[in-house]
């Protein structure tokens, strides 16, 4: 079962001890407050928006939504549910370390418990290393500072862009632990070995991005391999528009209904939005 948290404080200092245990926390990712409240009726610990997933609810693409439109949507997610949510913050929306340390105070102010940073430009090329790390040193002075409690996340985008060179990933991975990243993430891994090797390379807890297509990598099999967290990216948004698609297409090209034999009985929706 989740446990409770109120504050923004204490959904950080939640977030931060479901890292420590033992078996990897499974991290899905609403994209409305509704998918939220579902999720944590289904007894998940803890929740992360999706840029993308949030962005095609809304009928545009990821890194199209800006950060007050963004934040706004975050709100929300917080204010749905009792469970730490930790965000897809992007870029930080903006070069300069001032920019993403800004885009954290929002965040905490918005209740977040945590929050990703990207290296990636907007143009999909990554930061020069001592740039992207000068970034996380600046999120990290917000996010430990004074009273303050959040889990920062620093992601190495690597293979989003197609540079699949572990070792340059394990680079910039170990400048952002060293600039005060909490936890570590390269989204796109998705050979076991790597993953491992990544583990063994860093001293921070790793998320690993789950549910790619044609990549079906099970939460024991990155438990053994020393993952302390798993996210679903924007999979269970996109699983739902595919779901509605094929329902779609078939009232439009076969004139029948059957879709309808796969829904969930209205009563457990009831249940777990109650």
């Amino acid at each position: 079962m989740s446990q409770k948290a109120t504050t923004q404080k204490d959904r950080a200092e939640r977030l931060k001890a479901l890292h420590a245990l033992d078996k990897p926390l499974v991290i899905p990712n609403p994209y409305d407050r509704g998918t939220a409240r579902l999720l944590e009726g289904l007894g998940f610990d803890a929740l992360a928006s999706s840029s993308a997933g949030y962005a095609y609810s809304i009928g545009t693409l990821d890194n199209r939504v800006g950060r007050d439109a963004m934040l706004a949507h975050i709100a929300e997610i917080v204010e749905a549910t009792s469970l730490p949510v930790n965000a897809d913050l992007e870029n930080g929306w903006g070069d300069a370390p001032e920019a993403v340390a800004e885009t954290i105070r929002l965040g905490i102010a918005a209740g977040l418990a945590g929050g990703s940073i990207e290296d990636m430009t907007p143009d999909r090329s990554l930061y020069p290393i001592d740039m992207a790390k000068a970034r996380i040193e600046a999120a990290a002075e917000v996010a430990h500072g004074g009273e303050v409690s959040f889990v920062l996340t620093a992601r190495a985008e690597n293979y989003l862009v197609g540079d699949r060179n572990l070792s340059a990933v394990i680079e910039r991975l170990q400048a952002y632990q060293d600039a005060g990243a909490d936890v570590l993430y390269a989204p796109g891994l998705t050979d076991i070995d790597e993953i491992a090797e990544l583990v063994r390379s860093v001293d921070r807890p790793v998320n690993v991005l789950a549910g790619l297509p044609g990549h079906a990598l099970t939460v024991d099999q990155l438990a053994a391999a020393g993952v302390k967290r798993i996210s679903t990216g924007s999979a269970l948004a996109v699983a739902a528009l595919g779901g509605f698609l094929k329902a779609a297409k078939e009232i439009r090209d076969q004139g029948s209904f059957t879709f309808t034999n796969d829904d969930p009985p209205y009563g457990d929706l009831t249940k777990l939005l109650g």
